[in-house]
């Protein structure tokens, strides 16, 4: 019998059943991951949001493994098939594979050659076969004649007995458990063009005859190899590595040494060998190599998912720029310059469009509109789009910022991200219903400076492109799995109640997008929320909602400076005891390190709030507010390198780390072009994660390797004593003005980064793929 689901997952994670026990209570009462990780430690033991996040996984498929073993339970007892022993088997199943393998002998099932052999009655001459292999089988398949069953003569009789004997061999629990092992082990999967794909595939031309071991073949190459074959250019084998045509598969063999078949001369023996052959090369090697292949997607795509989280929140916790006025620019060439102005608190205070660039060329006027514009509402930031003609336009600023230093503007290269999507959705057009679609990515763009979390969480998380292979993975897992990164991050933040928008609302603990409307509402009907208990006057606001949501709401400048903290409205009594005890007020204390730090948590618990709570409460008081996200800092593009034609092997450049993978990382310096770090080439040391040297958003200063002009493809190096091998020629800028004017993937904000199986080049891609 397995041990409850609770000590399962409880040996999984490394901690307490108790802990585990308690947790899933309070997830089944309604609670949220946010706020059990945050307000709960007493009761779970301090489990952080992802041991619980795995946790909630992990009993989600426990529980779907306890369904249907009671399924299957009932069904193969209401067959009258189950004895004593298979319910052990069933009930001591660890997986759900496994229990299937048990369920596949007894799982209703059309009607197959096998069943009508048996109908025929056909099966005991099978088993008389099987256990005594000394009987002749054609003499003895004589008294099995059935002519009315279909059966007319002795060797319509052996196939019969052949199907029966295969299907049994087929769905041995046993044999497919030591061969999935053995497959899972030792087996490699191998690729290669399908015949008259070779130049409609170029791309994957590096798949066209490749073997790795299954095992250990990574998720991006795996996700390539799969694209391939959905793309009718590759195909896809696993099996053993080495195999002699002249001799037994060995996995023919396992199944020969599972049923005691062997060749001593006996009458039978080459007939049972013959069905064990043809059970695997008929039966199991397919039924195998189809489950590991989805075993393999479902790996790489979990994988993927998991890199694409991480560069999710890692994007979304990028550091904010603050309630600063600022101007965003969407650049454009024929179509101009799209300009919007904010203020301090992200609403729009102005608009307009200039015409700097090509065909118009209204350059000055461009400058003067821009200026003008700072001037009156006192900008101190500018935040450029990172995509068609955004070096034009960051050289455009930096123009303005030289004739006009009295202005104190600092300019910022922003990401485009999903920009386009959300400029054209429902939820823009119902922010900015009088504002015309290209003026809202502007708009976009300069909140993203301010605070790029609550803008990108207007945005489907996967519109921002910062995963690999994003397209190739099963979309509602990773739907799934990208909320939860956003419901994690806008928690871990927290948001003003007063300033913040439906959607940010809407991701907070407890809350819907249904209650951040209300909210909304009731916030412009009445007026700002003094305190958190006035959120109680929300409609639907109820007590479970407020208890789940208050932590993460806040409302600066309230009646009660406690509401500005993470601290819960619950645990205000402990800070009452606390000022009681050292006769202060809360307003004296807040920020005063000194006084906070010589206070000791321990005498302020009781038995609903233990040393964790306390210890938070304290450090909410020293550092009230506190935003997790880093400082607001920017990079410096190096000025003249605005194309592929302006680098040249061996230069040192400041870039913006815009997506990590599992075989590096990509780097914005300017040109239009991400370039490769490789996995490689990150560091000095070995690196076996990049992520654990890089995440998105950083500030980076890399070198220059490789160019490759026509492919659009740079190679470029985190280690800067790195030497410059075979470096092709530089092209001028002018053979280059189309590569910097070609349009980007707007969806993504850049153009397509992403990894193709491909690679002219010997350089980062070609690395990327063969040795990541």
């Amino acid at each position: 019998m397995l041990p409850s689901i609770e000590q399962r997952i409880a040996d999984e994670l490394g901690v307490r059943a108790g802990q585990v026990f308690a947790a899933i209570q309070l997830l089944d009462e309604g609670a949220t991951v946010p706020f059990v990780a945050r307000y709960r430690k007493e009761a779970t033991g301090g489990l952080d949001d992802t041991q619980l996040r795995n946790l909630e996984e992990r009993l989600d498929y426990l529980r779907d493994l306890e369904s249907r073993r009671a399924t299957v339970l009932s069904s193969i007892d209401e067959q009258g098939k189950l004895t004593d022993a298979l319910r052990a088997e069933i009930e001591s199943a660890e997986t759900k594979q496994r229990l299937e393998d048990l369920y596949l002998p007894y799982k209703p099932k059309r009607r197959t050659k096998a069943q009508i052999a048996r109908e025929a009655g056909i099966a005991p001459l099978a088993q008389a076969l099987l256990s005594d292999p000394t009987l002749d089988p054609e003499q003895a398949a004589a008294d099995y004649l059935n002519p009315e069953g279909g059966f007319a003569d002795v060797k319509s009789v052996l196939d019969g007995a052949r199907q029966i004997l295969v299907e049994e061999f087929a769905e041995d629990a046993q044999v497919l458990g030591e061969l999935r092992i053995k497959l899972t082990e030792d087996s490699e999967v191998r690729s290669t063009v399908i015949e008259g794909k070779e130049n409609e595939g170029a791309k994957f031309r590096d798949w066209f005859d490749f073997q790795e071991p299954f095992a250990s073949i990574p998720s991006h190459r795996a996700l390539a190899l799969l694209r391939g074959r959905n793309e009718g250019i590759l195909k896809l084998a696993i099996d053993l590595p080495g195999l002699d045509p002249e001799s037994p598969h060995p996995c023919e063999m396992r199944i020969r040494a599972r049923f005691g078949l062997s060749d001593r001369g006996r009458a039978a023996d080459r007939w049972l060998l013959d069905c064990a052959r043809w059970a695997w090369n008929v039966k199991i090697s397919l039924h195998l190599e189809l489950e590991l292949m989805n075993e393999l997607r479902e790996r790489s795509e979990e994988e993927a998912i998991r890199v694409f989280a991480r560069n999710l929140k890692d994007l979304l916790l990028a550091a904010p720029a603050g309630g600063r006025p600022t101007i965003g620019l969407d650049p454009g060439i024929r179509t101009g310059v799209k300009v919007a102005v904010v203020d301090a608190t992200g609403k729009v205070v102005d608009t307009d469009t200039v015409y700097p660039f090509e065909p118009r060329r209204h350059y000055e006027p461009a400058i003067a509109a821009i200026a003008a514009l700072a001037r009156k509402h006192a900008v101190e930031l500018v935040a450029i789009g990172n995509g068609t003609a955004s070096r034009e336009t960051d050289k455009l600023v930096a123009d303005l910022m030289r004739r006009h230093p009295e202005l104190g503007l600092t300019k910022v290269m922003v990401s485009e991200a999903g920009a386009s999507v959300y400029s054209a959705s429902e939820l823009a057009a119902r922010e900015f219903p009088d504002l015309d679609v290209s003026l809202r990515g502007a708009v976009s763009i300069a909140r993203r400076l301010q605070d790029p979390l609550a803008e990108l969480v207007k945005i489907d998380p996967k519109s921002i492109g910062v995963g690999q292979y994003q397209h190739d993975v099963n979309q509602s897992r990773l739907a799934r799995g990208l909320d939860a990164v956003v419901e994690d991050c806008v928690n871990a933040v927290g948001v003003d109640v007063n300033t913040a928008s439906a959607p940010l609302l809407a991701r907070i603990s407890g809350l819907n997008a249904t209650i951040a409307a209300k909210l909304v509402e009731h916030r412009n009907a009445n007026g700002p929320f003094a305190t958190r208990d006035a959120l109680l006057k929300v409609p639907r606001m109820g007590p479970k909602t407020f208890e789940q949501a208050a932590g993460f709401l806040r409302v600066p400048g309230g009646d009660n400076p406690l509401d500005i903290t993470a601290v819960h409205p619950e645990a205000y009594p402990v800070v009452e005891r606390l000022l009681a005890r050292i006769g202060k007020s809360v307003r004296e204390i807040m920020g005063r390190r000194e006084q906070i730090r010589a206070i000791d948590p321990a005498a302020l618990t009781d038995e609903r709030f233990g040393l964790p709570t306390v210890q938070d409460i304290l450090d909410e008081l020293e550092k009230p507010g506190r935003d997790p996200r880093p400082e607001f800092r920017t990079a410096s593009f190096r000025d003249g390198i605005e194309g592929l034609g302006d680098l040249e092997p061996g230069m040192q450049l400041e870039g913006v780390v815009t997506n990590v993978t599992n075989f590096g990382a990509f780097v914005d310096i300017g040109v239009h072009q991400d370039g490769l770090v490789h996995v490689s080439a990150l560091s000095d040391r070995f690196v076996k994660d990049p992520h654990s040297i890089v995440k998105a958003g950083d500030i980076v200063k890399v070198k220059v390797l490789e160019v490759d002009r026509d492919r659009k493809r740079i190679a470029l190096s985190m280690r800067l004593g790195d030497e410059v091998k075979n470096a092709p020629p530089p092209r001028s800028r002018q053979d280059d003005r189309h590569e910097r004017r070609g349009k980007p993937n707007r969806a993504t904000g850049r153009r397509d980064a992403r990894p193709q199986a491909a690679g002219a080049m010997a350089d980062a891609l070609a690395r990327a793929m063969k040795k990541g």
